[in-house]
């Protein structure tokens, strides 16, 4: 996460302190117990990242200078290959926090993925410094960031799994099936999400179309038939 000293973002203070220490304490309950006057010093310390979509937030080998709070908007974590190929790792809303971004502070080394603003994003960005002080002296905080380690290495694993063991034709059935009955999104975009190229998602999703499985549009999915899907994403 970069900081304040980046010219292609715009920052700034909080325009309105009671309103934004009112969000964070909705959205992240670690802060429901941390008294007033330490809140007023981490607010007054801390920088607003007012992000337009599609906006690098932090990329591959950057250095990691702060912690991000999602206010608004979500974050689109993933990591390239060689060949320009790109593989979703997980994507950040508010409430959650990015675990790369903590394990880059923690550990003191440069990112190893891309973020990526999938929308107008608001965040506020804790420097090292508070975020360590946190760490330190804010149990409820701690146990939150290590928490969301244990969720999110889970679903890393899950991920891996998938890439190593499942057909590809699986792991679209079940993406479509956890985006609903009508999906609004191009072929690239679930190639992306599936670590895949464009041109092998859109021939699966022909066959999907000439099963009668889905109906397909200008960049619009309709699921047809999703019981047979489902018995398509199911383990062999």
């Amino acid at each position: 996460m970069t900081t304040a000293d980046d010219p292609v973002r715009p920052y700034g203070r909080p325009n309105d302190p009671v309103a934004l220490k009112a969000a964070l304490r909705q959205l992240y309950p670690a802060f429901a117990s941390l008294d007033e006057a330490r809140f007023d010093r981490l607010i007054d310390e801390s920088i607003v990242m007012r992000v337009p979509a599609g906006t690098t937030v932090f990329d591959d080998r950057s250095p990691c200078q702060a912690f991000p709070l999602l206010v608004e908007g979500t974050i689109r974590v993933s990591k390239q290959g060689p060949s320009g190929r790109e593989l979703q790792l997980y994507r950040v809303v508010p409430g959650e926090a990015c675990i790369l971004t903590s394990s880059c502070l923690l550990g003191n080394v440069a990112y190893n993925a891309r973020g990526i603003a999938d929308t107008d994003m608001v965040a506020v960005a804790l420097p090292r410094n508070v975020f360590d002080r946190l760490i330190s002296e804010h149990p409820p905080f701690r146990d939150y960031v290590f928490g969301l380690f244990a969720e999110r290495l889970v679903e890393l694993m899950q991920l891996v799994e998938a890439v190593a063991f499942q057909r590809l034709d699986q792991r679209l059935a079940a993406l479509l099936l956890g985006k609903g009955r009508i999906i609004h999104v191009t072929h690239q975009a679930l190639a992306d999400e599936l670590g895949s190229v464009r041109e092998i998602v859109s021939r699966l999703l022909k066959t999907f179309a000439e099963q009668g499985l889905v109906s397909l549009g200008r960049e619009q999915i309709e699921i047809v038939d999703p019981g047979q899907l489902r018995r398509i994403a199911a383990p062999a």
